[in-house]
């Protein structure tokens, strides 16, 4: 599915997506990224995708690789600068799979995953929507899921498996993302297979509780990790390795 994010200016806005100053990248330019190896012989690869606020420099500080690799040492770490300008100016997804994803596939991993935080989450779900099957496993640290008035419409449905969503779309825009997010998360409700390679956490009082509680009961619930703290790696960083310890040496 083809993505436009160029007129979501102001629907972003209106969700807090775009206050201060955040790092936009250049999405003139190829997406940027950094190569953490493995300690160990190489047999796996984790794609890490930003929250909003992060540059490669941020994601270093973060302490999201040595999370990963504390649990799996034999796991390449790649940071990414997919912020928030590849998303305006479209196709973030493409994007991801043709610079990012394809180019790994070709060093013959046994395994890809995918981690984004908040912005990133979004991202990994859009992912998974416009390419399946092409990752081993995603770890979902507290995504944006949109705003209010499609939640209580999901929610006055009795939940995810009870919501009629509008026909899909050709292409998505500002207009129908969100449901197109939600299309995703229904079709995993749908395949309990797929939801199985699913992993979602996020703190206690973070902002996008609600809406990741609404998510949390499609995948099993040993794959759901609620921890005390916000909207931060103080939270994300611990949670991840946690999850990659949980899916265990064999994964």
């Amino acid at each position: 599915m083809q993505m436009r994010w160029w007129p979501w200016s102001s629907l972003l806005l209106s969700a807090g997506m775009l206050l201060g100053c955040f790092p936009r990248g250049d999405p003139s330019q190829p997406i940027p990224t950094a190569l953490v190896p493995a300690p160990q012989p190489a047999r796996r690869l984790v794609v890490v995708l930003p929250g909003r606020g992060d540059d490669l420099a941020g994601l270093r500080r973060s302490g999201i690789a040595q999370a990963v690799q504390s649990a799996w040492p034999d796991a390449d770490v790649v940071l990414t600068g997919l912020a928030l300008g590849y998303y305006l100016d479209g196709r973030p997804e493409q994007r991801l799979h043709e610079e990012v994803i394809l180019p790994a596939r070709r060093r013959a991993y046994a395994q890809v995953w995918l981690v984004g935080a908040s912005l990133g989450g979004t991202g990994a779900i859009l992912y998974e929507r416009a390419f399946p099957q092409q990752l081993t496993g995603i770890v979902l640290l507290a995504p944006y899921l949109g705003e209010q008035p499609l939640l209580a419409r999901i929610a006055a449905a009795g939940g995810i498996a009870g919501w009629e969503p509008p026909p899909a779309p050709a292409t998505t825009t500002g207009d129908n993302f969100q449901e197109v997010l939600w299309r995703q998360v229904q079709d995993w409700s749908r395949r309990p297979e797929a939801a199985r390679r699913v992993w979602l956490a996020y703190g206690s009082s973070d902002r996008f509780r609600d809406a990741n509680a609404m998510l949390a009961p499609v995948l099993p619930p040993g794959q759901v990790l609620v921890r005390e703290g916000g909207h931060d790696w103080s939270v994300w960083s611990p949670a991840t390795r946690e999850v990659l310890e949980r899916v265990g040496s064999g994964g």
